[in-house]
């Protein structure tokens, strides 16, 4: 028998390793904001969690990655239960969709950092030189239609203005004129924010996402929206079922 895990957050640490057998870690991500099991909203550090049960889960990621001698970047997933008991999940063995909020806090390059361990290099940074700063949120911006069970919606952008100013980050390949292919994964982009506090970070998602423009295009920018304002949320309580649960049949 294998045990059943329900309203679960789902943690993820993001790890470095090189080929030397050495391992950092880069503390977590808060992956809870999910609709059917995919991810709509990450954030960083992951609220409301405790941080003698951080360190742990942190060194958790590490120690299983140093005992399969594993090099690259690469994130290490847990489930959370009410209780704080975590269980590991999988282990993604490249870079996430949600990395640029790691980014953010800890100032590290991901990307950069996944080339040169790829090229042979050692890593020439110590644990104790990561020390994250501030709050960052990533939104997913899928073209989907959630007010039609989130049908794709592909089709020629005739409109495209992407939010900006201080703290806020732009991640896509969309502009104006572009056509979204019906054929491959939804996602338009990823809107990512960091600012001091949760609640500024919190405070300029909304407005970054209020600025947005693209048309005629159905996206998720509204359910964003949705779940940022929600009291849940903002209490950092969001769990993986709650979108079906508080949202979508409210």
């Amino acid at each position: 028998m294998e045990k059943c895990i329900e309203n679960f957050r789902h943690i993820e640490v993001q790890i470095l390793g090189d080929r030397t057998g050495r391992v950092v870690h880069l503390y977590e991500r808060e992956c809870s904001v999910q609709r059917r099991r995919q991810k709509v909203i990450e954030e960083s550090p992951a609220p409301k969690l405790d941080p003698d049960l951080r360190e742990e889960m942190c060194a958790a990621a590490v120690r299983l990655t140093e005992e399969v001698g594993y090099h690259n970047a690469g994130t290490v997933e847990f489930m959370l239960d009410r209780n704080n008991n975590f269980y590991f999940l999988e282990v993604n063995t490249r870079i996430q969709v949600e990395h640029p909020i790691t980014e953010m806090v800890t100032g590290e390059d991901l990307v950069k950092w996944q080339l040169r361990i790829a090229s042979g290099e050692k890593l020439d940074i110590d644990q104790h030189d990561i020390a994250p700063s501030g709050s960052s949120i990533e939104c997913r911006i899928n073209a989907e239609d959630p007010e039609h069970n989130f049908r794709p919606s592909p089709g020629r952008v005739d409109a495209f203005v992407a939010p900006g100013g201080p703290g806020v980050r732009w991640d896509s390949h969309v502009y104006q004129g572009y056509v979204i292919s019906p054929t491959y994964d939804s996602l338009v982009g990823k809107l990512i924010v960091h600012r001091p506090t949760r609640p500024e970070a919190i405070s300029t998602a909304l407005r970054a996402l209020d600025e947005f423009v693209i048309f005629p295009t159905k996206t998720t920018i509204d359910l964003c929206k949705d779940v940022l304002a929600h009291e849940r949320f903002i209490r950092g309580m969001w769990e993986t079922t709650y979108i079906e649960r508080e949202l979508l049949n409210s």
